[in-house]
């Protein structure tokens, strides 16, 4: 029996939505040669991945600019929405559904800076109001 498709992106779907995010729209030839300059990837690789993809709704094809070539491909999801879940995620998995644990683990756990932890606790100090 095959495999439901995941709701949230995988890895190497993230790297594609990266070069989405930062680039904007995309051919296929673009985006394979922004994800060599960190390793090997094989056109045909990508091409499916970006297939399964858009049947995910994470991106969509745009028709090219008239007098061009082939489609380019779009992120329909943003970065924000994208790291909600994956937060979501991982405090439900790894942190039993607690926000506390999880930043208490990156305040004791991770080497933070002086800049990271002002900004942390400044985050802290707002108001609900401040917020929005």
């Amino acid at each position: 029996m095959a495999r439901s498709a995941a709701k949230h992106p995988t890895d190497m779907e993230l790297e594609i939505l990266q070069v989405l995010w930062d680039s904007g729209p995309n051919s296929l030839s673009k985006i394979c040669e922004t994800l060599r300059t960190k390793r090997p990837v094989a056109t045909t690789t990508v091409s499916t991945m970006l297939k399964v993809m858009q049947e995910k709704k994470l991106i969509e094809r745009v028709d090219g600019e008239a007098g061009t070539r082939g489609s380019k491909w779009k992120a329909k999801v943003s970065r924000k929405l994208a790291a909600r879940g994956f937060v979501s995620k991982m405090i439900e998995r790894i942190f039993d559904g607690s926000a506390q644990q999880l930043v208490a683990h990156i305040i004791n756990d991770r080497e933070l800076s002086d800049a990271d932890r002002a900004a942390i606790q400044q985050l802290l100090d707002q108001t609900p109001e401040d917020k929005t």
